[in-house]
């Protein structure tokens, strides 16, 4: 589920799963016409004097690009945008909760929202100005090819932290869904209950033969159909479960004297800050990522118009606010305290036979295993670009990123203790990069037109310092959470 897991988008459904999704559906138009077909979106160099839109309308038709016609409606625009936002941070929602309490996580959330919406008014605003279509040709105009680089770095770390977090999920989930097959109540210490090892399995014999083609093909397409399908089926699990398990429960071992009492252990909690705290906001801002597919999204939407494209971004942000939200209340009052920072496994502490969650489980561990050679596309794109520019396609070039970022992801995997480090890490470097520091610092650069002591620039300006406060607190605190928390290890709590 790029869709249930980006975020987990991943987020995630971001990531450029979504520009995938965009790719694949921008071939039904003649866009793959285009002379610079061969080269992904994000890369071509569009000519600055190149206006995106040319002209202001005088009440007639509105303006369309100079060198094609975008043949997207406003639906299907906000299903792509729906699906950038959406990934496997929806997984860590409800955990966020749990350590903030309901009013504070609603606070956190509809902030996180509206910032981010207003974060999409940025970037159009900038290249509106340029005729730009890509966040990292934004980068290069505001400030030359280290902005490029810079932009390009940022993206591909956020999408190798979604790529962690997918396959973090088939290491939580894949034992489970072996265990159920055996029959099996409880793990005995098996191989092939180890999650380590499956990971590398599944890597080694799924992952990398999908990973080592050149293009991505089109039994890849049912995955951008069937993801967004089975994020709202976690989402109708999470309501339905919510009044199929009764409170307190048997199983769970993660309670402590200082959080957890009997008499409090199906409490819901207003407002609540304790150590983990820290990975809520990273959390929310991981789950929002979509920014990188904004501007591709734009560049095939039928009658272009920074308004129009503005109110998509605003429609598929508030969908997803109302599906996170939802999520996030039902998972914490089904489990409250002892919520963990991948919901889906939680639910193994009360029945790990569960048919229905067997079901789910099965669903989104083919959603991820397919997503995370879609999401290597990119990166490897991403890679070749900034490392061999001017070099053709070449098979061991090809084949050794793909090798080398399996490796490297695996091996995040494997040593990294918990998801919820990889959200918090992820969440609180790229992603507030992508949403506050990057669309602020374009539109103080590129639009030229408003003094530095306007309204709009001195916004921006404490926009990308917002940024830079939300970056630092949040790595500190998870900072001292490493040195000083306790459970860093285990299945997600």
């Amino acid at each position: 589920m790029v869709t249930l897991m980006h975020s987990i988008q991943v987020e995630p459904i971001s990531i450029y799963c979504s520009t995938t999704i965009y790719q694949v559906i921008s071939s039904l138009t003649h866009f793959i016409t285009y002379k610079h077909h061969a080269m992904p979106i994000f890369f071509r160099e569009t000519p600055e004097r190149e206006e995106f839109l040319p002209h202001k309308s005088d009440g007639g038709k509105p303006p369309q690009f100079t060198d094609f016609e975008g043949k997207t409606s406003f639906g299907m625009s906000v299903f792509n945008l729906s699906n950038a936002i959406m990934g496997s941070g929806i997984l860590g929602l409800s955990y966020a909760m749990a350590n903030t309490g309901i009013i504070l996580f609603l606070i956190l959330l509809t902030s996180i929202a509206v910032l981010s919406s207003y974060s999409v008014h940025l970037l159009l605003r900038s290249a509106g100005v340029v005729g730009i279509r890509a966040y990292e040709q934004l980068g290069k105009r505001a400030f030359g090819h280290p902005g490029k680089i810079l932009a390009a770095v940022v993206i591909t770390m956020h999408n190798i932290g979604a790529m962690s977090s997918y396959l973090f999920i088939v290491k939580y989930e894949l034992p489970l869904v072996i265990q159920a097959f055996l029959g099996l109540q409880h793990s005995s210490g098996e191989w092939f209950l180890n999650g380590n090892y499956l990971i590398i399995i599944v890597s080694i014999f799924i992952i990398l033969p999908l990973a080592l083609m050149r293009q991505l093909g089109k039994p890849f397409c049912s995955v951008f159909v069937v993801n967004p399908s089975f994020s709202h089926l976690f989402h109708l699990l999470v309501i339905y479960k919510k009044f199929n398990i009764p409170c307190p429960f048997d199983g769970f071992t993660n309670h402590t004297a200082e959080n957890i009492s009997i008499d409090g252990e199906c409490e819901a909690k207003y407002f609540t800050i304790n150590q983990q705290t820290a990975y809520t906001v990273p959390i929310l801002a991981f789950a929002f990522v979509c920014h990188p597919e904004v501007l591709p999204i734009y560049t095939e939407l039928r009658n272009p118009t920074k308004r129009r494209m503005q109110a998509i971004a605003n429609v598929s942000i508030l969908g997803m606010f109302v599906m996170y939200l939802l999520t996030a209340i039902f998972g914490y009052l089904t489990f409250y305290l002892n919520t963990e920072a991948e919901l889906l496994h939680t639910y193994s502490k009360v029945d790990p036979l569960d048919t229905l969650i067997l079901c789910v489980r099965l669903a989104v561990l083919v959603a991820v295993t397919l997503t995370v050679p879609v999401v290597l596309f990119p990166i490897r794109r991403a890679l070749l670009q900034l490392l061999f520019p001017d070099k053709p396609f070449h098979w061991l070039r090809h084949i050794s990123i793909a090798l080398c970022l399996l490796f490297v992801v695996n091996l995040l995997v494997i040593f990294v203790p918990n998801i919820r480090d990889i959200f918090g890490i992820i969440g609180a470097t790229s992603a507030p990069s992508l949403i506050f520091i990057l669309p602020g610092l374009f539109y103080i650069r590129i639009v030229s037109t408003e003094p530095m002591n306007s309204r709009p620039k001195i916004q921006a300006a404490c926009f990308t310092a917002l940024g830079f406060i939300f970056m630092s607190m949040s790595l500190t605190f998870i900072a001292l959470d490493w040195v000083y928390g306790e459970n860093r290890s285990g299945g997600g709590h």
